[in-house]
Formats: structure tokens, C-alpha cells, sequence
């Protein structure tokens, strides 16, 4: 298990499934206080070492409850998003590519694929991502894949 700040730094003290900032001075025992939440890659992947990322206790615990939702950040004009959970478990899985969204121009285009990608490294740390952009019908349209 590793120690909470080292977790915390390299998530940025930001939770990965609210995208909020954690204190790092709370208390482990408040509902918004720091947690360490343990992830393994896929079932058929070689690689069976744990995977850590910060958390909120209560966003930790309520993941236990209900399945967890990722939203996508509301300052970003994209149409169609993927949902992120099922896309990141379904590419971890299986490899390959997915369109995770539609953008109207290459500015939110880029925006779009720089915040995902940035997300991702607190969702799913060791796990290596790049984005591609395809232009067509007048939209851009982001895809995610493993690298």
C-alpha cells in the first residue's frame, strides 16, 4: 500500500471521480477527507499489480454502492460524449480505438482531447492513452485509444 501523499501528489490532490480537489490536510475520517482508491487492469491483462489513485472517502465509498460516473467537464462543447467508465474499461479490455465525441471546430476539438487525456491519467494511472482527431462532415470527431 502506498503512503497517501505520494498518491495524492501525483494525482494533484484532485479526486478521480468528481474531478474536485481533495485537502490534503483533511481529515482520512471526513466524507470530503483524502482516500486511496486500488484498481487491477483488465482480467486478461498480464500486468496483476494494483493501481492506486486519490479519492474522496465518500466518492470511494459510494463507487461501492452505485456504479461510478465520470462527467465530462462542462466548459467543453462536445456533442454525443461517450461515456467515460465503460469506454476506458471496454479499450483497457480489448485495445483498439473509440469516438468518445463530436466537436463543431478544431479549437474545441483540441480542448476536448487535452482534457481527456489529462483526466485519464487520474482515472486509469499506468494505463497509456493517446487521442486522435478526424475531420469530416463539417465536425471533428475525437477518438481515444491504448498506446
Amino acid at each position: 500500500m502506498s503512503d497517501l501523499t505520494a498518491v495524492g501528489d501525483a494525482d494533484k490532490w484532485i479526486c478521480w471521480l468528481c474531478d474536485a480537489a481533495v485537502d490534503p490536510d483533511g481529515s482520512v475520517n471526513s466524507d470530503l477527507g483524502p482516500s486511496i482508491d486500488s484498481y487491477y487492469l483488465a482480467k486478461n491483462s498480464k500486468d496483476k499489480s494494483a493501481r492506486e489513485r486519490l479519492a474522496h472517502r465518500m466518492c470511494n465509498t459510494m463507487k461501492g454502492k452505485k456504479a461510478p460516473v465520470v462527467p465530462w467537464s462542462k466548459d467543453l462543447f462536445v456533442l454525443d460524449p461517450a461515456p467515460i467508465v465503460e469506454t476506458v474499461e471496454r479499450l483497457t479490455r480489448k485495445g483498439g480505438r473509440e469516438v468518445v465525441c463530436r466537436c463543431p471546430d478544431e479549437v474545441d476539438a483540441n480542448a476536448a482531447s487535452a482534457w481527456l487525456l489529462d483526466r485519464l491519467t487520474r482515472f486509469a494511472p499506468g494505463v497509456n492513452f493517446e487521442t486522435e482527431l478526424k475531420v469530416g462532415g463539417g465536425q471533428y470527431v475525437v477518438q481515444l485509444r491504448t498506446s
